[in-house]
């Protein structure tokens, strides 16, 4: 058993249950919650958690313990960049959520951030599995090997590079999103104010 094994448990619930406790979460991670909070630049900004939502957090939680990215600003940001580039498969919500936590890596760290995202172009990702107690028994280390994850981390070749490129705009442009939103329905109001005035 490796370090990150025992310092995890031996199986992804396990671990699953100690990344929780790492990160100040519940038991069910949160699951049963019906809206998400976070602080952002000192204000609390909530959204509902969705079912769809929660179907990807279940495997997004599992990949924080065999990654052993932290629940924290600059971690969200590597399993986000990590979870697109090994993919998300169906899962709209994953693919949303962590192109705008890959956005904030581009800003805070780039160069962890490009790390984590040509980590997930050379390894797996649990999305394609079924989740439940056959996957949660697994042991953790052979989850690990068998995703790429013990693998050597080798130089990014041009193709990485390309894709961090094209997943890097896409990001940012999801990000710029709402403040666009915003920022139109700002000029419709004024529009509307000004032709009635």
């Amino acid at each position: 058993m490796d370090e990150r094994s025992a310092q995890g448990g031996n199986t992804l619930r396990e671990a699953k249950l100690a990344f929780f406790e790492a990160a100040g979460l519940p038991a069910d991670g949160g699951y049963e919650a019906r809206f998400v909070w976070f602080r952002v630049l000192g204000m609390w900004v909530g959204f509902p958690n969705t079912a769809a939502r929660v179907r990807a957090l279940r495997d997004h939680d599992l990949h924080h313990a065999l990654t052993d990215y932290r629940a924290d600003w600059m971690g969200e940001a590597q399993i986000g960049a990590w979870e697109v580039a090994s993919g998300c498969r169906g899962f709209l919500a994953a693919w949303v959520l962590n192109l705008w936590a890959m956005s904030a890596g581009l800003v805070i760290s780039p160069a962890k951030t490009f790390r984590a995202f040509v980590r997930g172009r050379h390894s797996s990702n649990l999305y394609a599995q079924a989740y439940g107690d056959e996957l949660l028994d697994r042991n953790i280390s052979d989850v690990r090997r068998a995703s790429g994850l013990e693998a050597r981390e080798g130089p990014a070749g041009l193709r990485d590079v390309l894709a961090f490129a094209g997943f890097s705009a896409l990001s940012l442009g999801l990000a710029g999103l709402p403040l666009v939103l915003v920022g139109l329905g700002g000029w419709a109001l004024v529009a509307k104010l000004s032709a009635a005035g």
